[in-house]
């Protein structure tokens, strides 16, 4: 059982001063979405319920081993010492650490631009107005499907983005069909298509996606294509 945030337990107190449980922080350059090649500052949480098939951070989502303890405090200090205006915070799956919320909209205070990239069976209502929103929804061949909060498509604001990552003409599909239902393409600042990595021919999605119409952009994981695929930290 999934417990989705509530106003009731959000965290009292400073942001600065709640506890996290983090993987990583890294300096790098966006790999995907609308900012894809700009510099940004990752928040990488430790943490997550999902287990996609095609996980690519499989080190940041067992929470019985790896990550430290650490105060918000801690990760404003290292974001501040890259001198970047853009963070995300990504996972694992960062909203399932409700304290995530008002740390984001501190981070939004300090003038930041600050996106977070969820997973999609988590609640996204309590993230500050400010704050850009990419939800990954989970496609039939991540074998998390039935766990897609679709609350969230009916939420979206004009600066979120709503993303597919895709491994087969079924995932396609069904990409469609939510796209379509939720009239994202009008909606949203980007539908994104993604390939699972190394496993479905591009061409054919961006055909698929061209012979459709569809309102999407078909995205590759720049990140994979600058450094080794399995390189962390980057």
């Amino acid at each position: 059982m999934i417990q989705q945030p509530t106003k009731e337990l959000l965290p009292a107190g400073p942001a600065p001063e709640l506890g996290f449980r983090l993987n990583e922080i890294f300096y790098s350059v966006q790999g995907e979405g609308t900012r894809a090649g700009m510099p940004c500052v990752f928040v990488r949480l430790h943490g997550c319920t999902l287990r996609c098939s095609y996980c690519d951070t499989t080190y940041s989502i067992d929470r019985r081993s790896g990550g430290t303890d650490v105060s918000g405090a801690y990760i404003a200090e290292q974001v501040r010492a890259y001198n970047c205006g853009f963070v995300e915070f990504t996972g694992g799956e960062p909203l399932e650490q409700i304290a995530t919320f008002p740390l984001m909209a501190y981070f939004c205070d300090e003038g930041y631009t600050v996106a977070v990239e969820t997973g999609g069976h988590i609640d996204t209502e309590l993230c500050d107005e400010r704050v850009i929103r990419i939800i990954d929804v989970k496609c039939p061949s991540s074998k998390m499907t039935p766990l897609n909060n679709y609350k969230n498509m009916e939420i979206l604001r004009v600066h979120d983005e709503v993303k597919f990552v895709i491994g087969s003409r079924e995932d396609y599909e069904f990409a469609r069909e939510i796209i379509n239902t939720y009239d994202l393409g009008n909606r949203t600042a980007a539908v994104l298509l993604s390939p699972v990595f190394g496993t479905v021919e591009y061409r054919s999605i961006v055909e698929w996606m061209l012979d459709d119409h569809l309102p999407a952009r078909f995205q590759l994981q720049l990140h994979k294509f600058i450094w080794h695929p399995d390189t962390r930290g980057v």
